[in-house]
């Protein structure tokens, strides 16, 4: 090797190890978010589906634990009623089985505090990274309101009319059920066609379609529906494939 190879040589393993100390430090600085996140019905846990076997664990009504299939146990969450924006901190328990077609089963003191309506009870669980200054904020609050609970009566939930209206600074405002069922999105529509292919040729579910989210993203999705006993069929019928986190989403 003459001189002048050399010494490119040298260079290049400079310049290497320079690019790989750097990218060393970016990899150190970067923050990923990978947090779970979804949004659908839960289900209240009530004594008589347990009794059924439509869930096979008992949760305590002043319980500020859920059960949540895709996250592990003391995973802290936040859960957000979304019909109204209350939210609360909580944690995952014991793995557990429930119906498919809810995103969660909560205790009766987590539906009180949320306000949640038992006939419409649309929630977003979003994991919190347990390094999160929010979680060490929350994490004595939690403890607190843990001890609190054992000694409050948990009042029995109210069941609230789907149609009501509501009078805000003398405007009526009509409460509509419509939802859609999200199954995934993808970066191109050729794409998206082939899952909708998908859906038909394994479940039999003809009425999927495509939206275009802007020009990076096409949704596929099943909908509108407008009321829950239709959407939950549809939802139970492409479970079969498996898909990691169907959402459910709400037409505003």
């Amino acid at each position: 090797m003459n001189y002048k190879n050399f010494l490119l040589a040298v260079i290049f393993l400079l310049f290497s190890n320079c690019a790989t100390n750097n990218l060393s430090v970016n990899k150190k600085n970067t923050i990923i978010n990978n947090s779970y996140s979804n949004t659908g019905f839960t289900l209240v846990f009530n004594q008589k589906d347990y009794e059924d076997g439509l869930i096979d664990k008992k949760i305590d009504e002043r319980s500020l634990v859920i059960f949540q299939k895709n996250l592990k146990t003391n995973t802290p969450i936040k859960i957000t009623n979304m019909l109204n924006n209350k939210s609360l901190i909580a944690k995952v328990g014991k793995a557990s089985n429930y119906p498919i077609f809810n995103n969660s089963v909560i205790s009766l003191r987590i539906a009180n505090e949320l306000d949640l309506n038992h006939d419409e009870p649309y929630i977003e669980i979003l994991e919190i990274s347990k390094n999160s200054v929010f979680v060490a904020k929350k994490a004595k609050t939690f403890d607190e309101e843990k001890n609190v609970a054992k000694k409050v009566p948990v009042k029995t939930i109210s069941i609230k009319d789907l149609n009501k209206t509501i009078n805000d600074n003398n405007k009526i405002l009509k409460i509509k059920f419509s939802y859609e069922i999200k199954i995934a999105d993808f970066f191109y529509n050729a794409t998206a066609k082939l899952m909708v292919d998908r859906i038909v040729n394994e479940t039999g579910v003809r009425n999927s379609k495509i939206k275009k989210i802007n020009k990076e993203k096409y949704r596929v999705f099943l909908g509108p529906f407008n009321n829950i006993n239709s959407l939950q069929k549809s939802y139970n019928a492409i479970s079969i494939l498996e898909f990691e986190n169907i959402e459910i989403i709400r037409n505003d």
